[in-house]
């Protein structure tokens, strides 16, 4: 006969933090959100730990190079999706880890013979008001110019004037030599009261830009991720199916941490893969598993030799695999019965195995619920896809900004890996959405104002770190009714709006 659970699964929204007793030194400057990301035995400093508990999730639509940097600025991990040529997701990591702080190669170029309505139309997709003229147009091309808003009037300037008649012709920049350090080309910034100094090298080739207004910002990200190298920590998605050629690519290029990408993990496939990774690495590549939502499926992992394990089957917003499949369970309940096989584990081994919370994280509080309930980082997809730096288009549907965002497992996406049980290489069915997702603007921004709301909230319970809060917390579920009074209710709104961070 089946089994079943006597008690319904359930979801961080049937569940609020008790307040506990808020001392004078409980306060948001001293709370501390460093957290574990993979093993480490009883007694010993984790081999690798983030500064705030969010990592990105292994999507087209979520991480890229470029959301790898700016989420290690804040102190997480991006995990640069699989679902592409292997060569081409080693050619992100070693983007991303090659990046130099400070220093940001150009992603608006024209050339001479275009005109000011070109400058004009660059500015206002991109945003960037620093425009590099070159040879041919593009970031690789011989730089002969620079474009600033400084150099021309829409309103006193004929639309068609050619670039090459208002632009600073490249002998009349101030530059900065390739291979100066931050602090030069700071230096040359300051010294001759630029916004903004090109980095060129002996061919007169644009490298990077440097520009004013990222010192103050540098220093302000007092959460940067770094490695032991001053670069950028960086994370890698795998699959089980060709992990032997995947895997010392991206190790080569320079990931930091892996994490086999699967909707179910509870699989001799993924078993194999990490007996694979231990018998050519040992313990130096570090590698997550998932994703799991009990404890046998936790105790499988850990003795499979994960790193971490990743829990959640079918709570992501664009995830669809519980319509299809009829499989899954509530990610609270998901994580409070994981989290408890872990602490034993931990208590049994002396090996503390971190749990990464994926999926049915809708406000802010659902963060720190995960992270009491026994999450040690959260993974996210649709919180970070609708960022600036999120590698999809930004459009206007109806009036409102939205940017594109579709599940690994859409026709989309078609990432059949990420679903494979062995046989056939093809996807059978969709078990993912393709859809939009409100447009918030910067990472910097929104993370910032969550991380805040995290903090304060563990104020209030008590806490000052993730580990008081998971030995502290006292958790209530809510009914129905509870949800609703928790809410505006009984008045009519001015501002429609609502708090969540969705």
């Amino acid at each position: 006969m089946a089994q079943f659970y006597k008690e319904p699964s359930r979801t961080f929204n049937e569940y609020l933090l008790v307040p506990g007793l808020t001392t004078k030194e409980m306060t948001v400057e001293n709370v501390s959100l460093k957290t574990p990301i993979v093993k480490f035995r009883k007694g010993e400093e984790p081999p690798l730990s983030a500064n705030i508990p969010l990592v990105s999730a292994v999507m087209q639509a979520v991480s890229d190079d470029n959301m790898a940097v700016a989420l290690a600025k804040e102190g997480g991990i991006s995990f640069i999706y699989n679902s592409q040529p292997v060569e081409e997701e080693a050619a992100m990591v070693k983007r991303a880890k090659t990046y130099k702080s400070g220093f940001v190669r150009s992603d608006s170029n024209l050339r001479p013979d275009q005109t000011m309505q070109d400058v004009v139309d660059l500015k206002k997709r991109s945003g960037h008001s620093t425009i590099a003229i070159t040879e041919d147009g593009t970031a690789e091309g011989k730089m002969v110019g620079m474009v600033t808003s400084r150099d021309y009037r829409v309103s006193r300037m004929d639309p068609s004037t050619p670039i090459s008649e208002f632009m600073t012709p490249f002998d009349k920049l101030i530059t900065a030599p390739d291979g100066c350090t931050l602090s030069e080309a700071n230096d040359i910034l300051w010294d001759n009261k630029l916004n903004a100094v090109p980095v060129v090298d002996d061919n007169q080739r644009l490298t990077y830009f440097v520009f004013r207004k990222d010192y103050d910002a540098h220093k302000a990200n007092k959460n940067e991720l770094l490695d032991a190298h001053k670069s950028y920590i960086v994370g890698a998605g795998v699959n089980t199916r060709d992990y032997e050629e995947r895997i010392p690519a991206v190790v080569d290029a320079g990931a930091d941490v892996l994490c086999i990408d699967s909707s179910e993990g509870y699989s001799e496939w993924q078993s194999e893969c990490l007996a694979w990774v231990r018998r050519k690495y040992g313990d130096d590549v570090k590698i997550g598993a998932g994703n799991v939502v009990d404890k046998e499926g936790f105790y499988y992992l850990a003795e499979a030799g994960a790193d971490f394990v990743k829990i959640g089957i079918g709570g992501g917003s664009i995830c669809i695999t519980r319509e299809q499949k009829g499989i899954g369970r509530g990610q609270a309940t998901a994580v409070i019965e994981v989290a408890a096989a872990r602490d034993e584990y931990f208590q049994r081994t002396g090996v503390y195995i971190p749990l990464c919370s994926d999926g049915g994280i809708v406000y802010d509080y659902h963060m720190t619920l995960a992270l009491a309930m026994g999450a040690d980082f959260l993974m996210m997809g649709r919180y970070f896809a609708r960022f600036d730096e999120s590698p999809t288009s930004k459009l206007n549907v109806n009036g409102s900004y939205v940017k594109e965002y579709w599940g690994e497992g859409s026709n989309r996406a078609r990432n059949w890996q990420r679903y494979d049980l062995g046989g056939d290489p093809r996807m059978k069915f969709e078990e993912g959405v393709d859809s939009y997702v409100p447009y918030a603007g910067s990472l910097h921004d929104n993370v910032n104002l969550s991380m805040t709301k995290v903090k304060s909230t563990m104020c209030n319970v008590g806490a000052t770190s993730i580990r008081d809060l998971q030995e502290n917390a006292k958790i209530t579920l809510v009914s129905a009714t509870s949800i609703v009074e928790g809410g505006a209710h009984d008045v009519i709104l001015r501002d429609t709006s609502q708090g969540g961070n969705r």
